[in-house]
């Protein structure tokens, strides 16, 4: 390990998130070994059928990707329909009751006012008789009286 040798490590001042450090390393002497530890990768050839299966392959997983895609939007526009179905048919239902409700109070309505009706009507009548009665007496009073 002599590439250890080769550097130096200051400690600079620590900071909030963490410590910081320089590394410095020397300049490469004329005798130093360079290693490369990684070579560099080799593509392998790939032939013509190798080449097709992987397109092939590629398009089948498009297919899938799509047919999916296609499957989820389809279920979210079914989703969407029943949805839109359920309110329209609890506005119907709100509109039924709510005229059913108007049709009961104006029915009552109609009912009270005819009672109070027949109620005035009643007491008129017999005001009409108390006058007859009245009339009755003053003429007879007056035949009387002359």
């Amino acid at each position: 390990m002599d590439n250890l040798m080769d550097m130096e490590v200051k400690v600079l001042n620590k900071r909030a998130s963490g410590q910081a450090f320089e590394v410095i390393l020397s300049p490469p002497t004329p005798d130093a070994k360079v290693e490369h530890p990684f070579s560099p990768i080799r593509k392998k050839e790939m032939s013509l059928d190798e080449i097709k299966c992987k397109l092939e392959a590629a398009e089948e997983r498009r297919k899938s990707q799509q047919s999916e895609f296609l499957k989820q939007l389809a279920e979210k526009r079914e989703y969407k329909k029943e949805v839109i179905q359920k309110a329209v048919e609890e506005n119907n239902n709100f509109s039924k009751l709510t005229q059913e409700k108007l049709a009961q109070k104006m029915e009552a309505n109609k009912e009270n006012r005819s009672a109070r009706m027949a109620a005035l009507s009643e007491k008129f009548k017999e005001k009409d008789k108390k006058l007859e009665e009245v009339k009755k007496n003053r003429d007879s009073m007056t035949e009387q009286g002359v």
